[in-house]
């Protein structure tokens, strides 16, 4: 990244609100408490999404609001499911398996959807930036679904939509979260190697 543009970015991060810094600060909490299978992570992800859905809809990112409106109950979900469940350790490394023909299935329908929910928004809404807004959207919700499986396919789903976001994000002058999809993606490519290295693993223990 140029030093320039690098700077530009601190000096952004400096100017940030105090709830999109909050925001941050818990997303990232979310992530700590993830890694180590705690379930307050969920308590975390629900502050974190309440707070982007307002900054979100004031931004005019419609969508984006919406989907952590989703999230927000999702973060309900887990926190119950968790609960019931002591430990997702339990769980099978290597979950559900998606052959490529049924993601083609997948997009044969959410890439038209998207584009007339982007079209009907551009139309009748004031919304920003409403193609990349709607399409990460939709495809963020697939990309849970894939995670609520444990397919291994969900990480290739977010290497691109997180790359997305840090350009969405940042055009938006939402510097903290930009920076904290940066984050997300380093976080990404580790969890496509830890999952691999688990299933792996798994793989040759049953061999011997």
């Amino acid at each position: 990244m140029p030093e320039s543009l690098l700077e530009s970015w601190l000096e952004q991060l400096m100017v940030s609100s105090p709830w999109e810094l909050t925001a941050l600060v818990m997303a990232l909490g979310y992530l700590v408490l993830a890694a180590h299978q705690r379930q307050w992570c969920w308590a975390a992800a629900a502050v974190s999404c309440t707070i982007y859905a307002v900054l979100f809809w004031q931004g005019k990112l419609y969508m984006e609001s919406l989907l952590q409106t989703i999230y927000i109950a999702l973060a309900g979900y887990g926190w119950w499911q968790w609960q019931r469940q002591q430990s997702a350790a339990k769980e099978s490394p290597d979950g559900a398996k998606y052959p490529f023909r049924w993601h083609l299935l997948q997009w044969a329908w959410l890439v038209p959807l998207a584009a007339g929910i982007a079209y009907l928004l551009s139309v009748y809404t004031d919304a920003d930036a409403v193609w990349l807004d709607t399409y990460t959207t939709i495809f963020s919700l697939l990309a849970t679904w894939l995670v609520t499986k444990k397919a291994y396919e969900t990480w290739w789903y977010w290497l691109v939509i997180d790359s997305v976001y840090v350009y969405l994000y940042a055009s938006k002058g939402f510097v903290a979260t930009a920076l904290l999809f940066v984050v997300y993606l380093i976080l990404v490519i580790y969890a496509m190697w830890r999952w691999r290295h688990d299933i792996s693993l798994k793989s040759a223990s049953e061999a011997g």
